[in-house]
């Protein structure tokens, strides 16, 4: 059996996030419509990372179990695929396989960035978030140094049954100014959990806005106790920039 994988970016402003639901259109079902319709059978895939309604990606991975031969040869699957999905979805990449291969769980690293403004323009503002107050980018810069490291981050995510584990081991968070007045976060662990990019980034904002210190946000993630979270960072600042597999793979 072969596998598709594709690397895909998109706009997720007008979809219900990745994963396939009843009452929003999903990314996840785009890309299944169209391969389905090339492929004359019906062919899921699976996301590497299930970002949620208004999230963004340059860097998601998907795939896809072959049945059968793929009527569209390997080097023209993006042009072929474009040219039938939403302007606001692309395939970047694409390789077929003939190795085992699982774009989640195979998977040892995701990096997002989340961004901020405080000059919104009419050509960014679906992609950052407009912060309307003050902030003390110092404190900022130094807030992110709390979740650095290996921690359980149940304080700074969301409730989800299909969760058992809330450890993750994050690698690099830091805050960078990209431009005047824009600020960008870079964050990258072994695994997220649900909502908690959008958390850490609503409790950061509320430290360098004088609403929280960092010394409580410090023992409100040791705590483990989502009363002691700070309000979910708004969707569309998100962006799921890359997914890292082991050198064996050879994948993008």
């Amino acid at each position: 059996m072969s596998i598709l994988i594709l690397k895909i970016e998109y706009d997720g402003t007008n979809y219900g996030g990745w994963q396939i639901q009843p009452n929003a259109p999903s990314i996840q079902e785009e890309i299944e419509k169209v391969l389905s319709q090339l492929n004359g059978n019906h062919i899921g895939i699976v996301g590497a990372g299930r970002t949620d309604a208004g999230v963004h990606a340059r860097g998601q991975v998907a795939h896809a179990r072959l049945e059968k031969k793929f009527p569209v040869p390997e080097n023209k699957i993006p042009y072929v695929l474009n040219s039938k999905l939403p302007d606001d979805i692309r395939i970047v990449d694409a390789k077929i396989v003939n190795f085992d291969f699982h774009a989640r769980f195979d998977a040892i690293a995701r990096e997002y960035s989340y961004t901020i403004t405080k000059r919104q323009t009419v050509f960014d503002k679906y992609f950052t978030t407009l912060i309307r107050f003050k902030l003390d980018y110092d404190l900022l810069e130094k807030s992110a140094k709390i979740f650095t490291g290996k921690h359980d981050f149940t304080t700074f995510s969301k409730n989800n049954s299909e969760t058992k584990d809330y450890t993750c081991n994050v690698k690099i968070c830091k805050w960078k100014e990209v431009d005047d007045g824009i600020w960008r976060l870079q964050i990258r662990s072994d695994r997220f959990v649900y909502g908690m990019v959008r958390s850490v980034v609503g409790a950061m904002i509320d430290i360098a806005r004088g609403k929280r210190t960092i010394k409580e946000v410090r023992q409100a993630l040791k705590d483990c106790d989502r009363s002691k979270s700070s309000p979910l960072a708004p969707a569309k600042g998100l962006v799921l920039e890359n997914i890292s597999y082991p050198k064996k793979f050879h994948i993008f």
